[in-house]
């Protein structure tokens, strides 16, 4: 694909995921335009202050605007070729006290998204989705699911006018806004650290790699793919030990709509999915399928299941040293030693 070519927008341009991405894209894919489409004004000057754009002669962009507000979709989305959508509410607490809210950003604005793209004539379109979707157990997870069921579904509304929709499905991504690592890094000033569960286990993936990713599935996607990558697992005993060596521990129980393990792909999903290199592709079971695409995949043994806690790659303490001294989380305070 033609990079140069393209307009490019994303939602939620201004998160974690929406700034490593500018950054990634405006680096390597040098588009024809890209589009930062947020609702937070004094995040999109801070990325202006970085990456500059909205000036002749530069391809960024920034769109003022809420997925929920379905017209200003259909205005950013004017004359654009591809659409992330990574906008969402994603606090779990948050979403659970504010059910409402997040039902109409993550699942109101999905459908916002889908038919504005359609509806605009864009030709790609990836949803940014979470582990938290498989078996979801909260409300935040419950709304995610809800999302890649219409974004899979949504090739069927697009039919022959060529828009075609994909998910992309990863675990949590080290040092985002809201994840474990910043709250130790914060903690550990105190000398002491909560932990809800000992034996507690997830899947870690950075921002390039999530970046990376993603791009890699918006060249290959066909159009109904939900992709999961292959990425390794860790302990969060040995997390805690290596951002706060010395510190207390607090064990805090497990929260509501918390899980001990994370999944990424269920068995019943894998079914219907496919290994390839270095990701699973589940394909979608509807009749507008066409099932020649992605032949090549390895069919998964019966029972398969991807859960984070009986995963085969799992991080070192020296692994997680290494991510998390990169992110810069350790050399605050220990110098980049532990």
């Amino acid at each position: 694909m033609d990079w140069s070519e393209k307009s490019v927008l994303v939602t939620g341009g201004t998160g974690s995921f929406g700034q490593r991405f500018v950054e990634k894209v405006l680096k390597e894919c040098c588009p024809r335009r890209l589009i930062v489409f947020s609702r937070d004004e004094l995040k999109q000057h801070e990325m202006r202050q970085v990456f500059g754009g909205g000036t002749a002669g530069s391809p960024l962009r920034y769109f003022i605007g809420d997925v929920r507000d379905r017209e200003r979709l259909y205005r950013a989305f004017d004359g654009v070729d591809i659409v992330v959508h990574a906008a969402a509410l994603k606090q779990v607490p948050a979403c659970e006290y504010n059910p409402f809210e997040a039902v109409k950003t993550n699942v109101i604005g999905a459908q916002n998204v889908i038919d504005a793209a359609i509806d605009r004539g864009v030709r790609r379109v990836m949803f940014i989705s979470t582990d938290k979707a498989v078996n979801p157990v909260n409300l935040y997870g419950a709304t995610k699911l809800c999302a890649e069921k219409m974004f899979v579904q949504a090739n069927a509304y697009s039919g022959g006018k060529g828009t075609r929709f994909a998910v992309c499905r990863y675990g949590n991504v080290v040092g985002s806004r809201g994840s474990v690592i910043p709250l130790f890094a914060a903690q550990r000033e105190k000398g002491v650290i909560t932990v809800t569960d000992r034996r507690m286990t997830r899947f870690w993936i950075t921002l390039d790699q999530g970046v990376g990713f993603v791009l890699d599935c918006l060249e290959r996607m066909e159009g109904g793919e939900i992709f999961v990558p292959k990425i390794p697992s860790m302990r969060v005993m040995d997390l805690a030990e290596v951002l706060a060596p010395g510190c207390r521990i607090e064990y805090i129980g497990i929260r509501p709509g918390e899980k001990l393990h994370e999944v990424l792909l269920s068995e019943d999903e894998a079914r219907h999915a496919v290994s390839l290199g270095d990701r699973y592709v589940i394909l979608p079971l509807h009749p507008w399928w066409d099932t020649g695409h992605w032949a090549d995949g390895k069919r998964l043994p019966e029972g398969f299941r991807y859960s984070s806690d009986q995963n085969e790659a799992w991080l070192s303490r020296d692994d997680l040293r290494a991510l998390v001294e990169k992110e810069g989380f350790l050399a605050a305070t220990t110098g980049g030693r532990v």
